[in-house]
């Protein structure tokens, strides 16, 4: 008599925990852990924690939803609940002072960007080179030659810092050792001005925007082209991955931003709204949202699900010229050509406070990592430190000869690094 056949059950993955890590900006935990023999990550995030959450039901609802979470980790999780919600307690009422000027090269400068914790930054300029800066001493460390025309883009691989990356107007990016300066690649591959470029947060692609209207996908370890991303019909000007690295948003001059597919180059969503070009374009830390700024003098939220548009903030008298999101996603920022910038709460789209003070253009603005104050650069060549919530100008950054372009905060939000027209950067801790 034949038997019946078994019905075979696949094999659960054995997962074992094997650390617990904090993430202090946004907050949250990450879990290490092994799961046949492959070591991998995955983090809990805790937007919504303040200095009032009850700890206690915080970490309980952890446990159920993160399996890997046991009895025996209960305390381990509370003291790490604990800890975030002593750091995001601090007001992060940092005042600052003048520690270094650097006069970086012999012709303008054109970017700066600084490694994930701070202790080195990197400049661009118009003299081909980039230079590599330790941020504590002031000291030059290397100078990345090989660009037949301006350093235009240049970003680190954040988190990790080892690599750089530089987008010139030679058509071509470069991909740098930091800690060497050797030359890993040279993509080619671009017929016009690369003018912004971006990693991936797993440090396995460099994305580049360029003048030709095309943005491509370059994998660091090869140094191949992996897709060209093809639909604006004019240049792009700015390009932002999600925090998963599965989609990436490209912002044009055609007054439209599409939103792709890493993993096949597919368009998922084309925001069309806008009526002038596009100035900024950046997801939120979920990748719910996607915030566009434009030189119609307003900035929209979509959502990144369905690429609809969910509010439309109007109220600038002049070109945005720069947006962004606090770390946890909760607050948003539009920095304009009228000398002021807004802050908005993400939640209600509510207006909250203005910042009025600059005598010129604001270009760029960021949130410290706490998210209550903010930094902003100007062509009244002053860097200027704002109360997020009420407005409030505390700190005015003076000694610029000509425009701030670029400024930031380093990742715990006690150094900024401001760069201007008059050939310098100046450190302020």
């Amino acid at each position: 008599m034949a038997t019946k056949p078994r019905c075979l059950r696949p094999k659960r993955e054995k997962m074992k925990l094997k650390s617990l890590l904090l993430r202090y900006y946004p907050p949250g935990i990450m879990l290490e852990y092994e799961t046949n023999g492959v070591l991998k990550t995955k983090s809990i995030d805790l937007l919504e924690l303040d200095p009032s959450t009850d700890v206690d039901a915080l970490v309980e609802e952890i446990q159920k939803a993160e399996p890997l979470i046991t009895a025996s980790r209960t305390e381990q999780v509370r003291l790490l609940v604990q800890r975030l919600q002593a750091k995001l307690g601090q007001n992060g009422s940092h005042v600052f002072y003048l520690f270094k000027v650097l006069r970086a090269h012999i012709l303008p400068l054109t970017n700066v960007a600084l490694n994930k914790s701070g202790t080195c930054f990197i400049t661009g300029s118009y003299d081909r080179t980039c230079k590599v800066w330790d941020t504590r001493s002031g000291e030059e460390l290397r100078t990345l030659e090989g660009h037949g025309n301006v350093v235009y883009a240049i970003a680190f691989n954040n988190p990790y810092g080892d690599k750089i990356a530089t987008g010139s107007f030679d058509k071509t990016c470069k991909l740098w050792n930091t800690e060497t300066g050797k030359c890993y690649h040279t993509f080619r591959g671009h017929t016009a001005e690369i003018v912004c470029l971006s990693f991936n947060p797993q440090s396995t692609l460099v994305a580049t925007g360029s003048v030709d209207t095309t943005a491509k996908l370059w994998d660091i370890k090869s140094g191949e082209e992996v897709f060209t991303l093809m639909g604006h019909l004019a240049e792009i000007i700015s390009l932002a991955f999600d925090t998963s690295g599965n989609r990436i948003i490209t912002g044009s001059f055609d007054h439209t931003v599409i939103v792709w597919d890493t993993s096949t180059a597919r368009k998922v969503h084309t925001l069309i709204g806008h009526c002038a070009e596009i100035s900024s374009s950046v997801f939120n830390w979920d990748c719910s949202l996607i915030l566009t700024g434009s030189m119609d003098k307003t900035c929209m939220l979509w959502d990144a699900t369905n690429g609809k548009c969910v509010a439309t903030l109007t109220g600038h008298d002049d070109e945005i010229l720069d947006s962004c999101f606090d770390y946890a996603g909760k607050l948003f920022a539009t920095a304009s050509a009228d000398g002021t910038a807004r802050v908005y709460n993400t939640a209600t789209r509510k207006c909250i406070s203005k910042l009025e003070g600059h005598e010129g253009e604001i270009s760029k603005i960021s949130f410290n990592p706490q998210g209550n104050r903010l930094l902003t650069g100007s062509s009244d060549k002053t860097a200027r430190i704002w109360d997020a919530h009420t407005g409030e100008c505390l700190q005015i950054l003076a000694g610029h000869m000509d425009e701030i372009f670029s400024c930031a905060f380093n990742y715990k939000g006690d150094i900024v690094i401001t760069g201007s027209k008059d050939n310098t950067c100046r450190i302020w801790c």
